[in-house]
């Protein structure tokens, strides 16, 4: 078993005592994302829409800096302070994925970091490399 910690500059740094993500052999755990701007480290302007947007984009450079993408991303789990924005983060996740979709849960919560809207953490399987047949 091999164990790699994932870190990228295209995403926004941890803000405590976590890696942005954990690669162990073909399974990386991605961090919760939050909408932070990676190059500020401050909540994206503008609405819903926007901080949705920025979760996904943040998540994306995780996934990619972890040897993956959207279609590897088997768990989603998506963290909302106002479940009536539960049509859009399908609407967006939509621009995201493609079918097959992961696994996923949506869950109201209270207060997010930062007074964020939106928090989203996922799961990856990558696929083994295929090498030629000696």
């Amino acid at each position: 078993m091999t164990k790699e910690i994932i870190h990228t500059n295209k995403a926004p740094k941890a803000i405590g005592t976590y890696s942005q993500a954990v690669k162990v052999d073909h399974i990386v755990y991605l961090s919760g994302q939050i909408p932070l701007v990676p190059e500020t480290m401050t909540i994206i302007d503008g609405d819903i829409t926007a901080q949705i947007t920025q979760v996904f984009d943040n998540l994306k450079a995780v996934a990619e800096a972890a040897g993956g993408d959207f279609s590897d991303i088997v768990k989603l789990n998506v963290f909302l302070t106002d479940l009536s924005h539960f049509p859009l983060v399908n609407e967006i996740m939509g621009h995201y994925f493609e079918e097959p979709y992961p696994a996923r849960a949506v869950i109201g919560v209270a207060a997010l970091p930062k007074n964020a809207a939106v928090e989203m953490d996922a799961i990856m399987f990558l696929k083994p490399q295929e090498y030629p047949a000696s």
